[in-house]
């Protein structure tokens, strides 16, 4: 029955989470929570999905549509098996957006024993090489398909509360300024871009990505940011093995 619960847990919360709960001392009103100082969010979208979702009797009332957006999700889960990005933790799924995040493994104090600056953003270019493998994903769906879907990604890093909600059915899920600039990072960007912040422009551009200037743009809640574009284009100072550890 342990191993049972263990493979459960493990299918919804990280293992590291579902350790916690596994703990024989643990009690039901215990509240799991962790801060962190550098989590890398992402939001990665499929706007059009909205235009193309109907209900009619020739899609079964919506559900070949859905069905479409089952295999799309679920190839996008298959890319957290591969070991480079071991470190990408899928938070949840909300309509056809995919959110995930990054830098939430490590256990408290960990990112303070590596003292090289260069290093601690590793995972941050971690989270764009799986925003980079999740439109390849798409453009091979799209093939498959017939469709022409295409992603609007955005991305920021900085402090966040992780915890988890319920206890029938608990759900892992990360809070913070970072998460909400993150969001709003997808929602005001460009379809096929990855737009990030100013901060994590500049990570980045250490790491050997390139990226260039957007502009200052209206951000809701938030004022005017200047945000940046990720490009695919890399002048990499790491090497590819470096970055996905």
């Amino acid at each position: 029955m342990e191993n049972l619960n263990r493979v459960l847990l493990e299918n919804v919360l990280p293992a590291h989470v579902a350790e916690h709960f596994l703990a024989r001392n643990w009690k039901n009103e215990d509240l799991y929570h962790q801060s962190y100082d550098c989590v890398c969010v992402m939001f990665a979208s499929i706007p059009d999905f909205k235009e193309f979702y109907t209900e009619s009797d020739v899609n079964k009332e919506g559900l070949e549509c859905l069905r479409l957006l089952n295999e799309i999700i679920a190839d996008f889960d298959d890319l957290l098996s591969k070991p480079k990005f071991s470190g990408v933790e899928k938070i949840k799924t909300i309509g056809s957006t995919y959110m995930a995040a990054t830098g939430l493994s490590a256990s408290p104090g960990q990112e303070q024993i590596i003292q090289e600056p260069e290093r601690q953003c590793v995972h941050i270019g971690t989270m764009v090489e799986f925003a980079f493998a999740l439109t390849a994903k798409l453009d091979v769906i799209n093939k498959h398909s017939f469709n022409d879907f295409m992603l609007r990604v955005g991305m920021n890093h900085g402090p966040v509360v992780a915890g988890v909600i319920g206890a029938q059915k608990p759900q892992y899920d990360i809070w913070g300024n970072t998460v909400n600039v993150a969001s709003r990072m997808e929602s005001t960007g460009v379809l096929e871009k990855i737009q990030v912040t100013e901060e994590t422009a500049n990570v980045l551009q250490i790491l050997g990505y390139s990226c260039s200037c957007r502009g200052i743009i209206n951000v809701k809640g938030k004022g005017e940011l200047k945000t940046y574009f990720v490009h695919t284009e890399m002048t990499r100072t790491l090497s590819q093995g470096n970055v996905a550890t």
